[in-house]
């Protein structure tokens, strides 16, 4: 079982880590080895257009105005250290992941079974190891490149591969489908609190239910159905062509 992961705009820095393996931008360091060029060219595009770019161009891409943090990520992203992909992501989902904290057994079924849609990067597994300290604001484009349109062009193809002989969760904000829909029968989770759908809290339990997926070693949907989460409860299941939709209510304090 594959499972369909956001990214998180906030990344971890290096030294903000303790234990890290860094690496570079370089073929073997990613799922699909064979369309690295594609990634390669679009990442080339944008330390070009970070290079030339003005102060006013830099905070739309970037999606900050903070001098230091403009001056930071308008160094050559080639000459930035990589680490892996689920440690260097930071943000809500990350934090209830808790990966780090997790056994190896659990960070090893993460690294083989998430998918993670980097807004740079494209799709990668969590346990890729070239992903550098970058900055793109989600829905930025690359001078008149959109990341997420380029992606689903070119990976496709490779993605409905993937996973069009294994089942899979899809838990990735709805921007995502702008990278990759699915086209094999799939799954998706919704979250509500007090009869309202939930935002942050969607992406924490999307977290806390990625966790508790990896520490069982779960390998199949109607595994995962039968699990108890902690503060949640199955709701209703709604079937709507190949997307199953399950709705969890969120117990309230």
């Amino acid at each position: 079982m594959k499972i369909l992961f956001s990214p998180s705009e906030a990344k971890h820095h290096e030294d903000q880590k303790e234990s890290i393996t860094r690496s570079t931008i370089e073929r073997n360091n990613y799922i699909f080895p064979e369309l690295f060029d594609k990634r390669l060219e679009l990442v080339s595009q944008y330390n070009r257009f970070i290079a030339d770019a003005s102060i006013e161009e830099k905070i739309k891409l970037f999606g900050t105005k903070k001098e230091s943090l403009i001056e930071y990520y308008s160094e050559n992203i080639f000459e930035k250290e990589c680490m892996k992909v689920v440690q260097r992501y930071d943000g809500v989902a990350y934090d209830y992941l808790e990966y780090e904290r997790l056994q190896t057994s659990a960070q090893k079924y993460i690294d083989e079974h998430v998918l993670i849609f980097s807004n740079l990067f494209g799709p990668l597994l969590a346990g890729d190891r070239g992903l550098p300290d970058y900055k793109l604001k989600q829905g930025a484009k690359i001078a008149d490149v959109a990341p997420e349109k380029f992606y689903h062009t070119h990976f496709t193809q490779a993605l409905d591969k993937l996973l069009g002989g294994e089942e899979y969760l899809d838990l990735r904000a709805g921007f995502y489908n702008k990278f990759y829909k699915p086209s094999s029968p799939y799954t998706t989770l919704k979250f509500i609190k007090n009869g309202k759908v939930v935002s942050h809290w969607a992406k924490a339990y999307r977290g806390i239910v990625l966790r508790e997926i990896a520490q069982n070693s779960i390998n199949s949907v109607d595994a995962f159905l039968e699990m108890e989460i902690e503060n949640l409860a199955l709701k209703e299941i709604i079937e709507k062509g190949i997307q199953r939709e399950v709705i969890y209510d969120i117990a309230t304090s």
